[in-house]
């Protein structure tokens, strides 16, 4: 259903050239992932002898040891249905190579030798090893098994729907590592056995190396490294052990632990290969280049469904979580916003605008957006034409914010009162205004969205449009109304992001602690198109996460759909997993199931929606990320959803 592997890097305590002892460390390393249902294990680089032994791998009885001791390893794990990469030398046909023996069920799948061997600085390995070019062959005996060896092997592992690559060390930090072309040939989870020594902050650059690999070959790459009980004549190893995805890191171990130790995720492979089907130019790359002919190895590893997920689901998948990081995105986007606004103004040689001012939280940041681009362009705020335009719903607290933020942004401000208007047009189509339906609702919008395209021809100004990324994939706005502008800039702002952004510009008292005080009393209203009379209190009758669902859950199902291309099941286990039990499954299929109603059947909105930048990872105008038909169904996607429903019935 969700299509993760689970995988581990691990780094077992040794003793130097103590085959032994390095042995049964490894075994019970083995056995402590089993526990954690881990189907792939990466074990550092010559792990079953230590990396550090130098000359002594010139000594027969080590090499021997060594195999002695992958013997036992093998027959220790040989009920153990788990993918097991360990480092060791292997010597055969004059030569000594520094391999990975990938082993499953008591059996030695393959060898694969390290192809790049360092040799300077600190480093000499040529002293010791040949590399992977000087192999003649493809097939050794070993442990009593005829072994395939070579640098020219990748492992399938069907029910995985995993297909493994190895390189060793060096290899990663070459021009062209090995992963690059096994990549290309169909490798989606990359095993890098290494003993990648320390130095100070070198883990840092190590860290982004391997994130960039992952995200160069679009895989999952699992980075195993030696520790800290490698010979330290010279140098210091900590046993930096790294997950990643697609560029993203999703465990890092401890570095320099006395104890051997274990990082376990589990990596999603159906989003490795969403992303490489997308890829236009992966693909072109295999084809325009050297191709490697590979032989591909069976591996009968079972799935499993273990009952938790091992990898952070983020409940916003747009913005990192931490706060320095989430500042920089804000700033990021803000100045995307502003930049485009101030490229179109010049582009049309304008030098106004003109824009709603609800009180709400879209136009807030649309005006910020606006007034930034105006400092950009050199022009006074007083060129940015802010009408407020209360309706039918309108509450005295929107209209006091709007009047607030006008005030103290120093922009020209407008009143017009659309009921009037309203009324009247009511009177022309004949219908009762004492009906609350969608044409008393529209009207009001289709009111605005006149008035302030007149005043900008008028003005000779460009009308800066407020509807969010959420607005426009649920359609919540009215065609011919909000959902039309000269050019928006907030098309690409998913709503969550919206509400993130303004408390980011009050925290930073961007505009004056004036400015930030009404963001803040923007922030604590319910959210509300305010079409619809008050209460008796003054208080909106709308409240539109009771119409769309709540934001949060509709950005998720957005993201995971789009970016994803997830099927249904697994959008809802992911959100389930993110939001920790705050919805049921049963609530997450009632809203997932009006998610995609509302998607499919407002894309003719987006098909025609004006121009925006894109800000986040998806965009969904039909100059951007989304091409797909206005008349589509969504019939597939709810058959798929029921059936998975009546499995979440049955299991409760």
């Amino acid at each position: 259903m969700l299509n993760f592997v689970r995988v581990a890097a691990g780094t077992p305590k040794l003793s130097v050239a103590d085959c032994e002892y390095n042995v049964n460390e490894i075994i019970r390393l083995a056995k402590e992932a089993e526990a954690k249902q881990v189907r792939i294990l990466a074990l550092p680089e010559l792990c079953i002898t230590g990396y550090s032994c130098e000359d002594l791998f010139f000594q027969s009885s080590l090499i021997k040891g060594a195999e002695e001791g992958l013997s036992k390893i093998l027959d220790a794990t040989k009920n153990i249905d788990m993918i097991i990469a360990i480092g060791i030398p292997i010597g055969a046909h004059n030569q000594l190579f520094n391999c990975a023996a990938i082993c499953h069920l008591g059996k030695i799948m393959g060898l694969i030798p390290k192809m790049y061997l360092p040799n300077s600085g600190e480093f000499g390995e040529r002293r010791w090893f040949s590399g992977a070019y000087d192999l003649p062959w493809t097939e050794i005996s070993c442990c009593g098994q005829t072994v395939p060896m070579g640098n020219d092997i990748l492992f399938d592992c069907p029910e995985l729907e995993a297909v493994i690559g190895v390189e060793i060390c060096q290899d990663l930090w070459e021009p062209i590592p090995p992963s690059t072309h096994q990549a290309l040939a169909g490798a989606n989870l990359i095993l890098n056995l290494t003993a990648s020594n320390d130095t100070a902050l070198k883990h840092n650059r190590r860290c982004a190396v391997v994130a960039e690999q992952s995200r160069r070959t679009i895989s999952g790459y699992v980075f195993a490294a030696s520790g800290i009980w490698e010979s330290g004549s010279s140098v210091v190893f900590s046993g930096h052990n790294i997950i990643c995805e697609n560029g993203m890191v999703l465990a890092e171990g401890e570095r320099f632990q006395v104890e051997s130790e274990l990082i376990v995720r589990d990596i999603d492979i159906e989003l490795i290969k969403n992303k490489r089907r997308r890829e236009n130019g992966y693909m072109a790359c295999y084809h325009n280049n050297e191709k490697r002919d590979y032989r591909v190895l069976k591996i009968p590893v079972k799935s499993c469904a273990p009952n938790e997920i091992i990898r952070h689901i983020a409940q916003n998948p747009y913005i990192p979580e931490d706060n320095p990081s989430r500042d920089l995105a804000c700033e990021d986007i803000f100045k995307m916003q502003a930049v485009s606004l101030m490229r179109r103004l010049t582009h049309i040689n304008s030098q106004k605008c003109v824009l709603a001012i609800s009180g709400g939280l879209d136009s807030t940041l649309a005006l910020f957006v606006t007034v930034k681009a105006m400092e950009l362009l050199g022009h006074s705020r007083e060129n940015i034409i802010g009408l407020i335009m209360p309706g039918f719903g309108t509450t005295n607290r929107s209209l006091k914010n709007a009047f607030s933020l006008a005030e103290n942004l120093g922009i020209t401000r407008r009143e017009i009162d659309i009921k009037p208007a309203c009324i009247q047009h009511f009177k022309d189509i004949e219908h009762d205004p004492d009906v609350y339906n969608v044409v008393f609702e529209n009207t009001q919008a289709r009111e605005r969205t006149q008035i302030a395209m007149d005043i900008a021809n008028k003005e000779g100004a460009l009308m800066v449009g407020t509807s969010n990324l959420s607005e426009i994939a649920l359609g919540f706005s009215t065609f011919g109304g909000d959902h039309m502008s000269m050019y928006n800039v907030n098309c690409g702002v998913p709503k969550t992001i919206v509400r993130i952004m303004a408390g980011w510009i009050a925290d930073k008292n961007m505009f004056g602690e004036a400015v930030s005080e009404t963001i803040r009393d923007i922030l604590a209203m319910p959210i509300s198109p305010e079409l619809l009379p008050p209460s008796e209190f003054g208080d909106t009758a709308q409240i539109t996460e009771d119409i769309l669902g709540p934001y949060e859950i509709n950005d998720f199902f957005m993201y995971h759909m789009i970016d994803g291309g997830f099927e249904p099941c697994k959008i809802i286990e992911l959100a389930f997993c993110a939001f920790e039990g705050k919805y049921s499954r049963e609530k997450l299929i009632l809203m997932l199931k009006n998610f995609y109603r509302l998607f499919f059947t407002n894309q003719y909105k987006r098909s025609c929606a004006p121009d925006g930048p894109k800000v986040v990872t998806i965009s969904l105008l039909a100059k951007g990320d989304l091409k797909m038909p206005s008349d589509s169904s969504y019939k597939l996607w709810l058959r798929k959803l029921e059936e998975y429903e009546k499995i979440v019935y049955t299991i409760d």
